[in-house]
């Protein structure tokens, strides 16, 4: 590992009240030293504190910023190496200039995700912890940032710790069995084997029945809202929204293309796809917003089909329905403060087993049944925060549905009697497929794949 010194802007770009520059590593506090002038020199003052002076050019002896340092020695840091930590004023100028300085006092710039990195290679957090401080910063929903601090405090890796504990154990039973049978052990049977693997593949199975939930937490639901021109699909983005992001008025046609934003209902966040209104038409431009729609819908997580409820059902309509007959849907008619034309027995008829919610968006009602209904969809069981550990991360679950079938296989081969060392390769297998989850036995690649994906400062 390479013990230089680095450092990054650890705040967000642009003008602010304060802004931070980290620096890690074994000269951290002599490079910010280098650049201090306090009432004591940072290399003589206590860890955990924080010192107010002025960072001042070597060469001319000017005030380059007013600053206020913290000093944090190893091992009692994030990355368990000597950090300083230069709060300053937050404009675009003063935080590049004082980066550019620290740099030159001897510091290195640091990769993406460098700080979590060092903090996963010196043993503060394993692989698991580590990628859940990305999904920590990127959360778009309370709780999506609950699952992921549960995550860096190590649930998920105290689960699969445990798991490997349980198999090393097993597969130590075995090897006593193999290379010693003269020595009376516990006696070791295949049903004694069986009980061991079965366990741990019904904690796996636990794990991934969290995986769509805790997946969708963590990366929202792509949600398309599709209907004929002029049915209310803007209208329900700009409610569900809070705020006027599309356009409204009378005349059919006005949305033209796919309208983009987020937002969480009931705990689930949503990214809202307001589509242009399908219908055969002439116009080019619209024509093309059409075909994007319809694109859409084959796409997203959920739909949203909204229906007028002022009109009776056209060809087109019906042709959406049995569009999303085969996809999680939820079926919105709306307009319900014009007079009913609608035929809504129709309507049950052709999506009987689809959720049919009636609005008047105008009036602001019908919204709470619908967000109701989007919460079920996906959470009717609810969700425990406090009670479960949930996996919301693609490279978890995969690892998780490798190793499940190989515990499977180590029960189906256990079950037909045959050798146990037959068994204990898939023994052996799991517990390094668990492995690579918390970071036990990873590729340098893999590593560097993975923290590519943080930015500058973390």
């Amino acid at each position: 590992m390479n013990l230089d010194t680095i450092a990054a802007i650890s705040t967000p770009m642009g003008e602010g009240g304060i802004a931070i520059i980290r620096v890690s590593g074994v000269e951290a506090i002599g490079v910010v030293d280098k650049l201090f002038k306090g009432k004591d020199k940072l290399s003589t003052v206590d860890s955990h504190t924080i010192h107010y002076g002025y960072l001042i050019d070597p060469q001319s002896g000017q005030k380059i910023e007013e600053v206020m340092v913290s000093v944090l020695r190893a091992p009692r840091t994030f990355t368990r190496e000597d950090i300083a930590e230069v709060n300053c004023h937050g404009g675009i100028v003063s935080v590049k200039r004082v980066l550019q300085y620290i740099l030159d006092a001897g510091a290195r710039l640091a990769e993406p995700g460098e700080f979590t990195k060092r903090a996963f290679l010196n043993g503060r957090l394993d692989l698991s912890q580590a990628e859940a401080v990305i999904d920590l910063i990127r959360a778009k929903s309370d709780k999506a940032m609950n699952i992921a601090l549960q995550q860096v405090e190590g649930r998920l890796s105290k689960l699969i710790t445990k798991l490997r504990q349980d198999l090393i154990e097993t597969l130590a039973h075995i090897e006593v069995t193999i290379d010693y049978p003269e020595h009376d052990v516990e006696e070791f049977t295949h049903q004694f084997l069986l009980e061991k693997c079965t366990t741990v593949r019904l904690e796996i199975e636990r794990l991934l029945q969290t995986a769509d939930q805790g997946k969708i937490l963590r990366e929202g639901l792509s949600t398309a809202i599709i209907g004929r021109p002029n049915v209310g699909k803007s209208s329900l983005l700009n409610t569900l929204v809070h705020e006027s992001k599309a356009i409204v008025t009378d005349i059919p046609g006005t949305t033209r293309d796919v309208i983009e934003e987020y937002v969480t209902v009931r705990g689930v966040p949503l990214k809202l796809l307001d589509t242009a209104g399908i219908r055969e038409t002439e116009d080019v431009v619209e024509k093309i917003g059409v075909e994007k729609s319809r694109k859409v819908i084959h796409e997203a997580d959920l739909v949203l089909l909204v229906l007028n409820y002022n009109e009776e059902l056209t060809e087109e309509d019906r042709q959406l329905m049995s569009l999303v007959q085969e996809r999680k849907s939820i079926i919105i008619v709306n307009k319900t403060d014009l007079t009913q034309k609608i035929d809504l027995g129709e309507v049950k008829a052709l999506v009987p087993e689809k959720t049919i919610i009636t609005t008047s968006l105008k009036e602001e009602e019908g919204i709470e049944a619908l967000e109701q209904a989007i919460a079920d969809l996906y959470f009717s069981g609810g969700m425990e925060l406090g009670d479960m550990t949930y996996v919301s991360n693609a490279r978890h679950i995969y690892l998780l549905k490798q190793a499940q079938r190989s515990i499977e296989e180590a029960i189906e081969g256990i079950s037909m009697g045959v050798p146990i060392d037959v068994a204990q390769i898939d023994i052996q297998k799991t517990w390094e497929l668990l492995g690579e989850i918390i970071g036990d036995a990873v590729s340098e690649s893999l590593i560097d794949q993975l923290f590519s994906q943080f930015c500058l400062g973390k």
